[in-house]
């Protein structure tokens, strides 16, 4: 009996250091696990600290006209760099290409035009490429509205504004009333009046 109870003693004994030694692998473990994931988090900020997410939304002041009837099919920025070769400036955004009656967007209403993510830096141009459905509504009758360069080189919107890393929500502002005029032969044209909000 006793020598039973002292094998029971001595195995205890020698099988504790190994129990501690266990526990210390694990917590080793379980330190160095957390700082791989810390330092992988860190990364993956640090790979994203110099980009913004953008979205371009548009909006409309009141006019005589019915309809005021745009067709935006892309919708790019140009960012600020020193960088010579100025292709690599430009970013086209996700955009929700269509036709837009800019006569519904008045009193306070706008609607999102394009998203995306792009370099933390200062935008200098916002360019607004258009497609061939575009028109006015005046007295109940539909006319084709001419944009110069609308679907070449597109709308040009020159300002400047520098991103941060929060949202960044830019709001094109038309003036319909100041954009769309009659040439002398009676045609419609649209010379855009914007701000950018």
């Amino acid at each position: 009996m006793h020598g039973l109870y002292l094998i029971n003693l001595l195995a205890r004994f020698f099988l504790m250091p190994i129990k501690i030694i266990t526990m210390k692998k694990s917590i080793l473990f379980l330190l160095f696990s957390s700082l791989l994931i810390t330092s992988f988090i860190s990364c993956k900020k640090s790979d994203t600290a110099d980009e913004a997410n953008l979205q371009i939304r548009m909006t409309d002041a009141p006019t005589a006209l019915e309809q005021v009837n745009v067709d935006i099919q892309s919708v790019m920025v140009k960012y600020r760099d020193d960088d010579n070769d100025s292709t690599k400036n430009w970013v086209t955004l996700n955009t929700q290409a269509g036709v837009y009656n800019l006569l519904l967007l008045q009193n306070g209403v706008d609607t999102l035009l394009a998203t995306g993510v792009i370099p933390q830096r200062q935008i200098k141009e916002i360019r607004l490429i258009l497609g061939t459905n575009n028109t006015v509504k005046n007295n109940g009758t539909i006319f084709p509205l001419t944009i110069p360069s609308g679907s070449e080189s597109g709308l040009k919107i020159k300002f400047s504004k520098k991103l941060d890393q929060s949202m960044n929500i830019l709001l094109i502002d038309f003036d319909a009333a100041l954009s769309v005029s009659q040439n002398g032969s009676g045609n419609y044209i649209l010379k855009p009046v914007i701000k950018i909000k």
